[in-house]
């Protein structure tokens, strides 16, 4: 059994064989992932030990100590929070080989090929075609909301492969090469007057079928490993006290006396103990993984991020008066990753908007939370027995 005290041991000999100052990123990246010191309660050999998840906190610690370098996780975020466990579950072994240490270190990028113009909310619904051709499948659709495609190596993407039968049931999970023909990334450009998302238009792509993920057919099931742990990583992600969102509004009402007001102080106090709440409950969601994989709890963490994100930073604005209303610039990015709190106050107010969109809607997430946690009755579902080619579209 894996200790602390063996991780720090072995987190010392990584660091004297590689001492961050004269080692180059990449190659220290490679070799912490090399050593199972990435994550270390994944598989050896993966980048893990198989040791308690818990007990990752250690190594970092005595990385962040030693002053080594980090594998920039926001930039990275979708392949570590979503795609890695999904091919750690699902994945051949030469497919996690293949992709787990590019992931980890950040030389691949991914994104998520999930929505559609037509299927956002029902996901299920989507139309996107796969058709198998050889040891090929050719795809063609379109997909929306896509973060990160335009600097994106792969991405994990769910296609129907058989419409005779109801939505749940047709869907294949695949890997795709975003660098393939017939991939084309178009920028869509949101009230921040950034362009972190995009639309993905797939004409013939054709992907093998050694990179399908899971049983042909069983995408959906595959795709709610993503899904979960898609909420868990926006909702549930790791944040110091007043990390987040409440930071800058603390900061802007300790700095700026002369803009309070007794009503905006009881206001601020309310939303401070609710993110504090909040981020202590993230903490013991975490710890609940190191049990099995992620529930539906993570959607109800997902639902206080974005309300709390929401009305803070709209508190945030009040606060500032007509300094609110300020925006710095409204140049068209394309940002290489999310950044919900960067800038200044007018731009957490408009990109928290999309808090409650990204990553599930709030009004698919109220329904996990009220039949899955709560277990109330689920709401009648006039085309869960229906072919997906004879539904109404």
């Amino acid at each position: 059994m894996i200790d602390a005290a063996e991780l720090r041991r072995r987190t010392a000999e990584l660091l004297a064989a590689h001492p961050p100052a004269g080692t180059d990123r990449l190659d220290f990246l490679k070799a912490r992932f090399d050593a199972g010191l990435a994550w270390v309660h994944y598989p050896e050999g993966l980048g893990g030990l198989g040791a308690p998840r818990s007990l990752q906190a250690v190594v970092d610690a005595e990385l962040e100590a030693a002053g080594a370098p980090d594998n920039d996780p926001r930039r990275i975020g979708i392949g570590l929070g979503m795609a890695a466990p999904t091919i750690l579950q699902y994945g051949t072994e030469e497919q996690k080989r293949r992709f787990l240490r590019p992931l980890w270190t950040g030389e691949e990028v991914w994104c998520q090929l999930f929505s559609e113009p037509g299927a956002g909310s029902d996901l299920a619904a989507l139309g996107t075609r796969a058709v198998q051709e050889g040891e090929d499948w050719i795809v063609d659709g379109q997909k929306v909301w896509t973060s990160s495609a335009h600097v994106a190596r792969w991405a994990i993407l769910i296609a129907r492969t058989d419409p005779h039968v109801p939505k749940h049931r047709g869907i294949t999970y695949f890997v795709c090469d975003m660098t393939d023909p017939g991939v084309e990334v178009r920028p869509l450009r949101q009230i921040t007057g950034e362009a972190e998302f995009n639309e993905v238009f797939l004409t013939g792509v054709r992907i093998p079928d050694a990179h399908r993920l899971g049983e042909v057919g069983d995408g959906w099931r595959v795709a709610q490993t993503t899904l979960n742990n898609e909420r868990v990583a926006i909702g549930g992600m790791r944040l110091p006290r007043e990390g987040g969102m409440i930071g800058p509004a603390a900061r802007t009402w300790r700095e700026r006396p002369e803009l309070r007001t007794h009503d905006l102080h009881q206001r601020l106090l309310k939303l401070w103990v609710e993110a504090e709440v909040s981020r202590l409950t993230a903490e013991r969601l975490r710890q609940q993984l190191v049990a099995g994989q992620p529930g539906p709890e993570g959607a109800g963490m997902k639902l206080a991020f974005a309300r709390l994100n929401q009305e803070i930073s709209g508190l945030e604005v009040e606060l500032l008066g007509e300094g609110g209303l300020l925006y710095d610039d409204w140049t068209m990015r394309r940002p290489d990753h999310v950044d919900f709190t960067g800038r200044e106050a007018g731009y957490r107010y408009l990109r928290s908007k999309g808090n409650s969109i990204e990553g599930g809607t709030t009004e698919v997430l109220l329904n996990i939370v009220a039949e899955r946690v709560l277990g109330l009755p689920t709401e009648p579902r006039t085309d869960k027995d229906v072919a997906w080619k004879d539904l109404a579209r």
